[in-house]
């Protein structure tokens, strides 16, 4: 795999946009630099550049080589951790504060595809599936909280109703969410790239950041160029590496790892999700899945903690796809990836300013439930730039601790963690 290549996914084989755009060379001057072309740093430039600023985006490799571009397509609400654990660790104000944003980064999306004509095959509906009366009970709790801040688009689902969603006797109930939603994650992102540049901003692939310079007007450096710029906004997530010490020692690269099968033929499809909705079942290490714009099953779950690449991606995803339908054994698996989320130790997203100047910001963190908060997050630090930064303000002020153990020891801990409640699930307590 060359520098400039993404993975080998289904995702990748199938993007609307093949174009590798330029490395950065020389100097230059912006308003904005920023750091990854994800969902966070993209999302950023598109709402900064709707506001008239100057933006250079730099890339290290591809446009969506990360996460953002790897993920399971899914517009799942909130944050890892949900409300109801904010308002218990850091108050009803903090809570009531997240809870008003918790469902913004799904209608931004749906806003995005709108005004700028994004082709990824957006389809609404997602449900979350409960494996055990436990996680049942979990699901109604959810449901009456999320009423309660304000998202009303829900339906519970009883064991025999899951079966007209789900083609299944695994559930034992479901919520059904009705604002969720599917679509091709690449092609969003390559979409929201276009959009950037339509209106004048850059983006530079195979630019990897390499120095940042602090002072009053900020400066990152690549192998062959520099941007000077009055901001930086750091959105490397997984993918940043040491450029920044203080954000590698506060969160984990981890790996998850997603399948995409066959085109399936159209009574197939029928079978497996009758209403073409999204799933998520509700255990700690949760499986994944939906069907495809061509009609291919996407199933992902899994995780390897420190991101490492796993022997043999279809032995650890194949067997799970079974459980959920056994008659897929004679399918064939066309595509086979993994990918790196970035976990913190409270599993909330980390929002922050780093250098004497505060005007480096970086928001990252958000512990596989990225793709609805990574929207959020563009709206909230181009509104923090323009000197509205109540909301950033909040997540800014959750408290960033470091894995126990540093760097050498967070990989066993967290598994150890992660061992403990898969049991949990498995036992139904």
């Amino acid at each position: 795999m060359s520098a400039l290549s993404h993975t080998t996914s289904y995702y990748a084989a199938s993007a609307n946009d093949k174009r590798i755009r330029p490395a950065l060379e020389g100097q230059v001057q912006a308003d904005v630099c920023i750091i990854g072309a994800g969902f966070t740093g993209l999302s950023t430039a598109l709402h900064l550049s709707e506001q008239g600023f100057k933006v250079v985006v730099l890339e290290a490799t591809r446009i969506g080589f990360g996460a953002s571009g790897r993920n399971g397509g899914q517009i799942v609400h909130s944050y890892s951790r949900d409300i109801d654990f904010i308002e218990r660790h850091y108050g009803q104000e903090t809570g009531k504060a997240m809870g008003a944003m918790a469902f913004e980064g799904g209608k931004i999306i749906r806003r995005l595809v709108k005004d700028y004509g994004i082709q990824c095959d957006l389809k609404d509906g997602g449900i979350f599936a409960a494996c055990n009366g436990k996680q049942f009970k979990e699901l109604q709790e959810k449901k009456a909280l999320w009423e309660k801040h304000g998202h009303p688009d829900l339906e519970l689902l009883s064991e025999s109703e899951v079966r007209s969603y789900i083609g299944t006797s695994r559930y034992e109930g479901a919520l059904l969410d009705k604002s969720g939603g599917h679509f091709h994650p690449l092609n969003l992102v390559l979409g929201e790239a276009q959009a950037v540049e339509s209106m004048g901003g850059v983006i530079n692939e195979g630019s990897p950041a390499v120095k940042v310079e602090e002072g009053e007007k900020v400066k990152v450096h690549t192998p062959k160029g520099c941007v000077t710029a009055n901001f930086i906004v750091v959105a490397g997530n997984a993918y940043l590496g040491d450029l920044i010490p203080k954000l590698q020692a506060q969160a984990m690269p981890c790996g998850t790892q997603v399948i995409t099968t066959e085109p399936l033929s159209e009574a197939q499809q029928r079978d497996l999700l009758p209403q073409d909705q999204c799933v998520e079942d509700c255990n700690y290490l949760l499986d994944y899945y939906r069907l495809s714009g061509d009609g291919r099953l996407i199933y992902g779950g899994g995780v390897t903690y420190g991101a490492r690449e796993p022997g043999k991606i279809e032995s650890l995803i194949v067997p799970k796809m079974l459980k959920t339908f056994p008659h897929l054994k004679e399918t064939k698996v066309d595509f086979a990836w993994t990918g790196n989320f970035l976990l913190t130790l409270m599993r909330l997203p980390q929002f922050g300013r780093v250098g004497a100047n505060a005007n480096i910001y970086y928001a990252q963190g958000y512990s596989g439930h990225g793709v609805t908060c990574s929207h959020l997050a563009g709206k909230v630090l181009s509104d923090a730039i323009q000197g509205q930064a109540e909301r950033y303000d909040i997540f800014a002020s959750l408290p960033q601790y470091p894995f126990p153990g540093g760097r050498m020891m967070r990989i066993p801990y967290t598994a150890m963690g992660a061992f403990y409640y898969n049991l949990r699930d498995k036992l139904g307590i």
